[in-house]
């Protein structure tokens, strides 16, 4: 199993039933040394699923006090894929190590 962190969208329930085909569970993880800004999406395929086109995205900056609150999911490689799917250029996968010390994975802004 893969633990995927989420911020945004992805916490949505009609996101996660247009992407895996079902409703995740999650529990409540912080990041440290990243920041939340917004950006512009411009595919229409995430725009329909999400109802929106303005969705955080999180940068490194090394600060610890900068912090992110999000959902940690557990979910398969398979539905890691589809993730991937869903998010689009503007992010890239990155394993990192939530506050409580669990290694999963985040979407970053490049």
């Amino acid at each position: 199993m893969e633990k995927l962190f989420s911020y945004g969208t992805l916490q949505f329930k009609n996101v996660q039933l247009d992407t895996f085909g079902r409703i995740l569970n999650g529990t409540k993880e912080k990041l440290l040394g990243y920041k939340t800004e917004r950006l512009k999406i411009t595919d229409d395929s995430v725009i329909n699923s999400s109802h929106n086109d303005n969705h955080p995205i999180i940068r490194y900056t090394g600060n610890k006090i900068d912090l992110v609150e999000g959902l940690l999911f557990e979910i398969t490689h398979d539905e890691l894929l589809l993730a991937d799917s869903y998010e689009v250029d503007d992010y890239k996968r990155v394993k990192v190590k939530f506050k409580s010390g669990v290694i999963g994975w985040a979407y970053v802004g490049i």
